[in-house]
């Protein structure tokens, strides 16, 4: 017996450093395995004590731990004994020989394996310039104002901890904060009723696709969309339909479907605004089919033509549009906050549904400090920092790309946001040379043409330019980058 157990032993009292423990857990995976088997008698306290180099009390107490959990009985006179028996093996789920179990999914989770894109940020080597989208500059962010914020949350979290318990729209001084900035900002008008604070905009563009989709429901996306759209659809049965877009946003259509996901303010990932005609065109569509229309502004507020672009909510006098909104880009990628805006319809529905996923708020230290953080002025001082960098950004990479990348990009044109959409003009081989070519010199960027729903060979290569987060030297020395490495591709090509 004792030989049997020494490895699994040495093994747990490497990792745990108490003799008691390691021998109970040695003892219970043999016994499990069947390596002990049922009515085998152990050996007594006192050998295993002299074979494992511990005292008889550590014995008892391991024994005794397998005593209380029905590993182990005493047997008539003396000894002890295994009690337990391993399950036989079958065909309705039994782990055998490490295989794993077959269980019974329910249809939502075997739909989960389907949904492609789960991919980890890239980790680029020291000297890389990765023009990479989706945040800004660090150095931008007032640090010591929201460790301020945070700590005073913080500190007095214990105090507060029934505060905000069973509310499940999240803290009110939060929402009343973010309908205050909608209000001045992009002349929207809500209350904090129609108001629920969500664990970032891809929590609430999930939990509105378990509320608004039916398994084989057809949901109107455009094409080009961000991928998470896609998986939210998807995981919650619906059949895609896909909508084109031009350099004016979504083209309408007569869609026979009952809910359509768009990103009117910039265009997601091109950056286009959504024409005012076609904007009227939506609302008219919804009206017609009863159809929901859900709308994703994910950093419209970053815009250097003027003021950012109202909002498609705004124009919604039927309570079709469902407006979804983020704090990641205007604060930092790993603040989980965003929120959602219900019409009188989906207001109840959402309540309750958040109330069965989060009975109460999460995040509500977070919650509480960005209130803070927002009604004492520093989150609009903060956007307006923010807005003068990253507009002198863009503008210095749009002359860097005219004049480093000119014949290679057809960008965009855009006014707003964190990222320049460009499409190749060149061919493909060429375009697949120039990545490996900067991959090796370290520059990187994100592919575009990996967004669109079109089989691989019939999609145009295309790339998403992130600037935000970069020196301007940086931006600078990254088009360099590309252009020397566009005069090698030429060369070799010969």
């Amino acid at each position: 017996m004792e030989d049997r157990c020494r490895a699994a032993y040495e093994r747990y009292y490497e990792e745990m450093g108490r003799k008691a423990d390691a021998l109970f857990l040695a003892l219970r995976e043999a016994i499990v395995a069947g390596m002990l088997e049922d009515g085998e008698q152990l050996a007594s306290s006192r050998r295993l004590a002299e074979s494992y180099g511990m005292s008889r009390g550590s014995v008892n107490a391991a024994y005794d731990m397998l005593y209380a959990e029905g590993f182990v009985r005493p047997g008539r006179g003396s000894g002890t004994y295994v009690s337990y028996s391993k399950p036989p093996a079958s065909e309705a789920g039994v782990e055998v020989e490490g295989k794993a179990s077959t269980l019974a999914l329910s249809a939502w989770a075997q739909r989960l394996p389907q949904i492609k894109g789960y991919t980890k940020r890239p980790v680029h080597e020291e000297n890389c310039i990765a023009f990479d989208v989706g945040y800004a500059d660090v150095e931008l962010f007032p640090q010591d104002e929201w460790k301020t914020a945070m700590f005073a949350e913080v500190r007095g979290v214990l105090e507060r901890q029934y505060e905000d318990y069973g509310v499940i729209e999240g803290h009110l001084p939060l929402r009343e904060a973010i309908a205050s900035e909608l209000r001045r900002e992009r002349s929207m008008i809500t209350s904090v009723e129609h108001l629920f604070i969500t664990s970032g905009s891809m929590y609430g563009i999930a939990l509105l696709a378990q509320l608004l989709i039916n398994p084989g429901d057809q949901v109107v996306v455009e094409n080009p969309c961000y991928p998470g759209i896609r998986r939210a659809i998807a995981a919650a049965g619906g059949v895609i339909i896909d909508a084109d877009v031009d350099d004016y946003g979504i083209i309408p259509q007569d869609w026979d479907a009952k809910l359509l996901f768009v990103t009117p303010t910039r265009q997601y990932p091109t950056g286009v605004q959504l024409a005012p005609e076609r904007k009227l065109e939506l609302l008219q569509w919804a009206s017609r089919h009863g159809a929901v229309i859900i709308e994703d502004d994910y950093d419209s507020e970053f815009r250097w033509g003027g003021r950012p672009a109202e909002p498609l909510k705004t124009l919604d006098h039927e309570g079709r549009v469902v407006y979804v909104g983020t704090f990641s880009k205007t604060m930092y990628a790993d603040l989980r906050l965003g929120y959602v805006i219900t019409p009188d319809a989906l207001r109840e529905p959402l309540r309750q549904a958040k109330f069965l996923l989060e009975p109460s708020p999460s995040s509500i230290a977070e919650q509480r400090a960005l209130a803070v953080f927002m009604a004492s002025g520093q989150y609009v001082r903060h956007l307006r920092r923010m807005r003068r960098s990253c507009g002198r950004r863009l503008k210095l990479f749009k002359e860097q790309a005219a004049e480093q990348l000119a014949g290679l990009f057809r960008f965009t044109p855009s006014d707003a946001g964190l990222h320049q959409y460009g499409v190749w003009l060149g061919t493909a081989a060429d375009y697949e040379r120039l990545i490996e070519r900067c991959q090796r010199e370290g520059v990187s960027w994100n592919r575009g043409e990996r967004l669109w729903r079109q089989p691989e060979e019939q999609r145009a290569p295309a790339a998403l330019f992130g600037f935000a987060h970069l020196a301007e030297a940086d931006i600078k020395e990254g088009m360099r980058r590309i252009a020397a490495c566009w005069e090698d591709v030429q060369q070799q090509r010969g």
